[in-house]
């Protein structure tokens, strides 16, 4: 059994915990890890590679050339690590490490002893565990849980924590058509899985699991102009997902192109990154 874990990454120069990552993957051998560093205009780039020439077996980086949030970030390093024949379960957890290894490590273990699963994820808002967080930011979080928990009818605590794993059969369903928006793309993985299994069906496929350590880190990367249209982008997901057709719920393969020194995904005209392994 071995896990990818992709951690995106946008102007983390400053804030990455280098030493935590690199003592992880040193003593885990179960364990990849796949940073996309998506467009970064900082020296983000430079210490993921410093960190990839320290253990080059174990940690890969997608270098997409154009930020394109964090949506389009996990979507790659999951189809990249779907596309590794070494790797049983692809998760993902923030650069910030605000989900910390522990809890991370426990949410596999859950995935890996019940057969029935296909994803299990974390929720901030379960339990007793360390959960810090500002006034501001909680009261928000509580507005945006009212509009999903309509959006998607089903008991789902927290749908946006940052931290999830799959198990690989599902990646396909889960990522291979692009999401509409930058950071719900949490909501729309619910949604697919949704009209694939059926909503009683469903529930019995995932696990929402109590997290013993969660801390906001300041600097998100999630601006007050992205926050504040928030509802509209909820919105769009509702009618592209209930209203059209256009998300079907079949799981096609994913399929990957070599085109000059430089590894694509086909399909997506708007990604172009190098892959090291």
């Amino acid at each position: 059994m071995k896990t990818g874990i992709i951690i995106p990454c946008y102007n983390e120069e400053k804030r990455i915990d280098t030493a935590a990552f690199n003592a992880f993957i040193q003593s885990h051998e179960d364990y990849h890890l796949c940073f996309v560093n998506d467009g970064s205009k900082d020296n983000t780039l430079d210490v993921l590679n410093t960190m990839q020439r320290e253990t080059p077996n174990r940690v890969s980086i997608v270098d997409v050339k154009k930020n394109a949030g964090k949506a389009a970030a996990v979507r790659s390093g999951a189809r990249y690590l779907f596309n590794r024949e070494d790797i049983d379960y692809i998760g993902f957890i923030d650069a910030d490490l605000s989900t910390d290894f522990k809890d991370f490590k426990k949410l596999v273990d859950t995935l890996h002893n019940n057969d029935e699963l296909t994803m299990v994820y974390g929720s901030r808002g379960k339990g007793e565990g360390q959960i810090e967080r500002n006034v501001l930011r909680k009261l928000f979080s509580q507005i945006v849980k009212l509009f999903i928990f309509m959006i998607l009818g089903l008991p789902i605590e927290d749908t946006q924590c940052g931290a999830k794993v799959f198990k690989r059969d599902i990646i396909p369903l889960a990522y291979d058509k692009q999401f509409l928006t930058r950071w719900l793309f949490d909501v729309e993985i619910f949604l697919r899985m949704k009209k694939h299994f059926g909503r009683k069906a469903i529930m019995n496929k995932m696990y929402e699991q109590p997290l013993e350590r969660w801390v906001h880190m300041d600097d998100s990367k999630l601006g007050f102009k992205d926050a504040i249209q928030i509802p509209l982008m909820l919105m769009s997901i509702w009618y592209s997902y209930n209203l059209t057709a256009q998300f079907a719920a079949t799981a096609p393969q994913f399929q990957l192109a070599v085109n000059d020194g430089f590894e694509v995904f086909a399909g997506d005209v708007n990604w172009e990154g190098r892959m090291a392994a």
